[in-house]
C-alpha cells in the first residue's frame, strides 16, 4: 500500500464518517464501524515503522488524512489524530517495548494521557504506577496506553518526567466522558492500580527533546527524527482546522439556499455574509499553510540528517497554537452568519463544530498564550526549557 492510496481511501470513507457524526455523539465515543473502516484504509499504518508493517510515511500525508477525517466528523478526527500519532511515539521507545506492543498484533492501537496525574514509585527493574489519567481520546479502541508521570527523589522533589507504556491488562477505562463538545471522542479516564512497568517501557522527556531515543537504533526512517512536540501538537491542530473547514463548506452550501434578514433575500446575496465567509476561509487557509510549511521544513531537515534548530521548533509551536485560534475565529464568524438554525438543539454541522472547537481549545497543547511566550523567549535569546518544544 502506498501513502497516496491511504489518503484516497480516507477521502472515500469520509461520507460514512459524516453520516455517523450524530451516532458518535450519542455513543460518546467513535463507533466501532468507523474505527474498523479507518483500519482498513491503512490510516493507522501511516506513522507505524516499516519494521512492524507500517508505512513510515511522509507526515504531510498523515496530516492530510487527519484533516479529511475531521472535516467529516470532528470527534472522529480528534480521536483518530491521537490514536494515529502514537505509533510514531512508540517507535521512540526501547526496541523491547516495541516488540511487546507490535510483536503479536501489529494492528494494536495506543491511547494516551500525558499529564502526570498518577503516582510513580521507583522499584527494582522499573516502576510501580497508580492513579487516574484523564482525557484519553479513543481509549476504548486501544490495547496500550502512554501515561505521563513524574519521578521524585527521596525528598519528594521531581527529578524526571517520563512516559510509561502500559498494556490494557494493567488498566481499566472509566466511562466519564460526557461533555458539550467532542462528545464522540471517547476521551475517558484511564485508571491504573499498582501496575509494574519495566524500565524499558519508560521513556524520559530528555531523550525525546534532544532527539536521541532508543528506537532510533532500529528505525532509520527520517520520520522518527522529528521533534515530539511538533508531531503531536500538529496532529490535534490539524484536526481543529479540519473541523472548521467542514463547517465552512457546510455553511457555504447552506447560504446558497437560505433566506436571510433583513430583506428576505438569499443569505448568499448579503454582502456582510459574504465578508464573514471570506474572512473565515482566510483564517482556515492561513492555518493550513503555516502548519504545512513548518512540517515540510522539519521533515526536510530530518531527511537530510541535519540538526533541527530551536527557532524552527518554536515557530512550529507558535503556528500550531495559532492554527487552533484561527479555526475558532473562523467558526465564530460562521456562527454570526448562520441565523437561527445552529441555536436550536439538534443535529447541526455548524453547531457541532462550534462545540467541538471550543472544547478542543481547552487541550493543553492549544494554549495560545503559552505557545507565544515560548516563541518570544526563543526569539529574544532566552533559555527555553519546555517539553512542548
Amino acid at each position: 500500500m502506498r501513502d497516496e492510496d491511504v489518503l484516497t481511501a480516507v477521502r472515500a470513507l469520509a461520507p460514512a464518517l459524516r453520516e455517523r457524526a450524530a451516532q458518535a455523539e450519542t455513543l460518546r465515543r467513535v463507533p466501532d464501524a468507523s474505527v474498523e473502516e479507518l483500519e482498513d484504509t491503512g490510516f493507522f499504518q501511516l506513522l507505524r515503522p516499516r519494521a512492524y508493517g507500517g508505512l513510515a510515511a511522509d507526515p504531510a500525508v498523515f496530516y492530510a488524512a487527519v484533516h479529511e477525517i475531521a472535516k467529516a466528523c470532528g470527534s472522529t478526527g480528534w480521536a483518530a489524530s491521537v490514536l494515529g500519532v502514537h505509533p510514531w511515539y512508540v517507535a521512540q521507545f526501547d526496541p523491547r517495548a516495541q516488540e511487546e506492543v507490535w510483536g503479536a498484533d501489529r494492528s494494536t492501537r495506543i491511547c494516551s494521557s500525558h499529564a502526570p496525574t498518577g503516582k510513580v514509585a521507583v522499584v527494582d527493574g522499573g516502576y510501580r504506577l497508580s492513579g487516574r489519567w484523564h482525557f484519553s481520546a479513543g481509549c476504548d479502541h486501544a490495547g496500550w496506553a502512554l501515561l505521563g508521570g513524574v519521578v521524585d527523589d527521596h525528598e519528594g522533589r521531581p527529578v524526571d518526567m517520563l512516559t510509561f507504556l502500559v498494556p490494557r491488562a494493567d488498566y481499566r477505562v472509566d466511562d466519564v466522558w460526557d461533555t458539550v463538545g467532542l462528545r464522540g471522542s471517547g476521551s475517558n479516564d484511564v485508571v491504573v492500580e499498582d501496575a509494574f512497568v519495566p524500565a524499558h517501557r519508560a521513556l524520559g522527556y530528555g531523550p525525546v527533546t534532544v532527539l536521541r531515543c532508543p528506537g532510533h537504533e532500529v528505525h532509520p526512517e527520517p520520520l522518527y527524527r522529528l521533534p515530539y512536540a511538533a508531531v503531536f501538537t500538529t496532529a490535534i491542530s490539524t484536526a481543529m482546522v479540519g473541523i472548521a473547514e467542514g463547517a465552512h463548506e457546510d455553511q457555504v452550501a447552506a447560504a446558497r439556499e437560505r433566506l436571510g434578514a433583513p430583506h428576505g433575500r438569499r443569505a448568499a446575496e448579503d454582502p456582510f455574509a459574504q465578508v464573514r465567509i471570506a474572512r473565515a476561509a482566510g483564517e482556515i487557509d492561513a492555518a493550513r499553510l503555516q502548519l504545512a510549511r513548518n512540517m515540510a521544513e522539519l521533515y526536510a531537515l530530518a531527511r537530510d540528517g541535519a540538526d533541527i534548530p530551536m527557532e524552527l521548533r518554536a515557530r512550529a509551536r507558535r503556528d500550531q497554537a495559532l492554527a487552533t485560534e484561527r479555526a475558532l475565529t473562523a467558526v465564530d464568524l460562521l456562527m454570526e452568519n448562520a441565523g437561527r438554525g445552529p441555536l436550536h438543539v439538534g443535529d447541526d454541522v455548524l453547531q457541532r463544530a462550534w462545540r467541538d472547537l471550543h472544547t478542543g481549545r481547552g487541550q493543553a497543547a492549544n494554549d495560545v498564550d503559552r505557545a507565544l511566550v515560548l516563541y518570544a523567549q526563543d526569539a529574544l535569546g532566552m533559555d527555553v526549557h519546555d517539553p512542548m518544544l
